[in-house]
């Protein structure tokens, strides 16, 4: 069966972080192809104006509808993903602790824009367990002289 010739444009040019100009150009052609082109450029709404019609009214609430059905349940998904994510990070030995700790701390920003709900201390201990055990005289010296505390 043959694929779609905007679905092969995609799929063959996939997004990374070198290619992000090509990507993007690729994407525009595909939306704009759909005349969706325009979720790139304009912000949704988030009210309506004063004077709108009624039927405007019944079109924006029904589109808040099917956008919370839509991004609802993904947002468990990404939760769930990402706290999988963030508890089996492990440092590679010999690997920039400089590189791990900014993951880790993206990794923690997401998670409370999940609104998780971890504390501090989850995040502390997670962030220590994923560490080498090259850092062993780093954990006693954390715990014995209170680091933890303000």
């Amino acid at each position: 069966m043959s694929k779609n010739r905007l679905t092969m444009i995609m799929e063959t040019n996939k997004f990374n972080v070198m290619n992000y100009n090509d990507w993007l150009r690729n994407l525009r052609t595909v939306l704009d192809f759909e005349n969706q082109g325009y979720v790139l450029d304009k912000s949704f709404p988030t009210a309506l104006p004063e004077g709108s019609s009624p039927e405007e009214c019944v079109m924006f609430e029904k589109w808040l509808k099917e956008n919370h059905k839509v991004y609802a349940v993904p947002d468990r998904h990404i939760r769930y993903a990402t706290t999988k994510q963030f508890f089996g990070t492990k440092t590679a030995k010999g690997s920039s602790m400089h590189s791990h700790g900014i993951k880790m701390l993206s990794l923690i920003e997401k998670l409370e824009d999940l609104k998780a709900g971890f504390y501090n201390d989850r995040y502390i201990d997670v962030i220590l367990q994923s560490l080498p055990p090259s850092y062993d005289p780093f954990f006693i010296n954390y715990n014995m002289n209170g680091l933890s505390s303000p």
